[in-house]
């Protein structure tokens, strides 16, 4: 166990047995609890859960749409309302855990949860205590302070203290009952986080000791955990995940993540594999950084230091041969690893990709990236020196 700052973690196999003890200690008799039912039922965490949750009065929100929609939240806050609960718990992927931290903390605030999404408005107080519980090595939401929302398939992101969980639960043998195409997306969206974590213009010495820990498990462990996995990859992968998310709680994510939202919500993709397909050609992309285009105040030499960082972990002395070995990694774990094999070819989806683009994410990479220069790497007519799609 671990705590900072209010932050407590329980990472270890069998730490779900630790949701009784947090109940008890808060003195907790009205539950909200934001689950995938499916995954409550597949990971065996209704079998612990349910014999610490009979004395008290639980209500389940489970009917929500894959990646947070501001409509679900709205409803979520509806529930709340009318439960009044003293304590939040949200077990699932990204989406559940996003969706109990906004949902317990935007129902307490004066403005409406629409408002505070699309940045009208901002949050003035925390909500009661929530336990996040991940079932995926993935998104590490449960180690950040902020959370997403799409609303008419535009993604927004809010940031708060208020959000970071007070509790987070990370139990490998929740995982152990994921099929093979959910622990190599998930899995991708660790590894993403934590080297774009290690370039970011927002990244810190701490934050790149999380993601280089965080990149170098999941180096080790992911197309195990797809292929043939054993507890010790699936604990491998969940401490990876959560480690990318405390790197990206300080520094953030950039580019890939920038462009992944729109894959994501225009084209179905799953978010992992979204940010996977740019990440090579970023990097690519980031490695020709210049006194002209350099975005990082650190200047040029620092980021080049910090793509080193990246080349050493993946055993390379060249940004080529990394670009190679990340894409390999990716196809070793059966997913698509470009743009094109995800049927995504035409000059039109590419600009409409650039176009829907999060600005916010692209102002924390550490190049300048321009709509041309976007749009270039998208469609793999990148400037000589530079790898594309």
């Amino acid at each position: 166990m671990s705590q900072v700052d209010q932050h407590v973690v329980h990472l270890h196999d069998g730490a779900l047995a630790e949701v009784g003890a947090i109940i008890d200690r808060n003195s907790a008799s009205r539950l909200f609890f934001v689950v995938d039912e499916s995954a409550y039922g597949a990971s065996g965490a209704a079998v612990i859960l349910d014999p610490y949750f009979r004395n008290c009065r639980v209500t389940r929100f489970a009917d929500f749409e894959l990646n947070p929609k501001v409509h679900d939240v709205e409803r979520g806050i509806e529930q709340f309302h009318a439960a009044d609960p003293d304590l939040v718990i949200a077990l699932g992927g990204g989406t559940a855990i996003d969706l109990g931290k906004l949902i317990g903390t935007l129902a307490c605030q004066d403005a409406s949860a629409h408002d505070i999404i699309i940045g009208n408005s901002a949050i003035q107080r925390s909500g009661p205590p929530l336990i996040a519980i991940p079932t995926t090595a993935g998104t590490g939401s449960e180690a950040t302070h902020f959370a997403v929302a799409y609303f008419e398939n535009v993604k927004y992101s809010v940031a708060h203290t208020a959000l970071l969980p007070d509790y987070a639960i990370v139990d490998s043998t929740l995982t152990r009952s994921l099929p093979a195409s959910i622990t190599a997306a998930t899995g991708l969206d660790a590894f993403c986080q934590a080297v774009e974590s290690i370039w970011a213009v927002g990244a810190t010495d701490d934050s790149v000791d999380h993601a280089s820990e965080s990149a170098r498990l999941a180096w080790k462990s992911l197309v195990a955990a797809t292929r043939n996995p054993t507890a010790d990859v699936r604990q491998d992968m969940c401490r990876a995940a959560h480690l990318a998310g405390q790197a990206i709680n300080i520094s953030k994510t950039t580019a890939s993540h920038a462009l992944s939202y729109s894959i994501t919500s225009k084209y179905g993709i799953p978010h992992g594999i979204a940010v996977a397909v740019t990440l090579s050609p970023m990097l690519a992309y980031n490695a020709q950084v210049s006194d002209l285009d350099c975005a990082d105040p650190r200047g040029p030499e620092h980021v080049r230091r910090r793509i080193g960082i990246i080349l050493e972990l993946l055993g390379v002395t060249s940004v080529a041969a990394a670009c190679d070995r990340i894409e390999n990694l990716i196809s070793a774990t059966g997913c698509p690893n470009s743009l094109s094999r995800l049927g995504l070819t035409t000059d039109a989806q590419m600009r409409r990709l650039v176009n829907q683009v999060d600005a916010h994410r692209l102002s924390n990479n550490p190049r300048y990236t321009t709509s041309e220069s976007l749009f270039a790497l998208l469609t793999g007519k990148c400037a000589q020196g530079e790898r594309g799609l």
